[in-house]
């Protein structure tokens, strides 16, 4: 059997993103897909693109990636976007919105916030008509199997990593590697089955909790005059939104 990992939700938070590779590369998984949002919030977006490019077999875009490349009023978003280079502008505006494949004769499908649109947020408490939803085929989605709907909903977004299995279909959370809101530590997500397999066979998924120094990225945000560096602490030490009111 294969392992995959699966990552999301960067936004810029290199010793986080560091901590998860050196985990993944202890597990000896070759495979790697990440699930958007590499940029924002932390202040080393270009190098987290350079990183997610080198060790990420596939990535899809999230609304970060969406939105950055775009022309913003916001002076804290202007301040990150000058971070980048223009190719790799070019590059977030180029990536794919889902990915499907078969895996132990399960449709495994991933994207970033919902199969509707990457600004679409769906949490684990709410309704069961919107969490089914989240199987539904659309437009946007790639639908490689016609009109079957996937077994295998993987998706980032909320930051904030769950599993549940919902009339015989799963839907899992990856959480957030630089910017996790549950725990103060990075997550990810494992798949381990037949990759590309049509038949049935053993399937799991294996949600992953790593350490990372969070003091390292606070104080490459303070050497980097980053904006909105309170709330950056805030959310890192604490795994609370930044618009929750205290």
């Amino acid at each position: 059997m294969e392992k995959i990992a699966i990552i999301s939700d960067i936004h810029g938070n290199i010793p986080a993103l560091e901590s998860v590779l050196a985990d993944i590369d202890a597990r000896h998984i070759k495979r790697t897909i990440c699930l958007g949002d590499l940029v924002g919030k932390g202040p080393q977006s270009s190098m987290a693109i350079q990183m997610i490019q080198k060790n990420c077999e596939k990535v899809v875009r999230g609304n970060w990636d969406d939105f950055f490349p775009k022309p913003q009023e916001s002076d804290t978003i202007k301040w990150h976007q000058n971070q980048l280079t223009k190719i790799q502008m070019k590059d977030l505006g180029e990536l794919p919105f889902s990915i499907e494949f078969m895996m132990s004769g399960k449709l495994v499908r991933m994207f970033h916030a919902s199969p509707r649109s990457v600004y679409e947020r769906i949490q684990p408490w709410d309704s069961l008509e919107r969490r089914l939803s989240m199987f539904k085929n659309t437009e946007h989605t790639e639908n490689i199997a016609g009109k079957r709907e996937p077994d295998v909903v993987l998706y980032g977004d909320i930051h904030n990593a769950y599993q549940q299995t919902i009339k015989g279909k799963t839907l899992c959370n990856v959480g957030s590697v630089g910017n996790p809101l549950d725990l103060t530590q990075a997550s990810y997500a494992i798949l381990e089955g037949e990759y590309n397999q049509s038949e049935n066979g053993v399937f799991s998924i294996q949600l992953v909790r790593v350490p990372y120094d969070i003091e390292a990225s606070i104080h490459i945000a303070k050497e980097m005059e980053m904006p909105e560096l309170e709330e950056f602490i805030q959310e890192l030490t604490t795994a609370k939104y930044r618009g929750v009111k205290k």
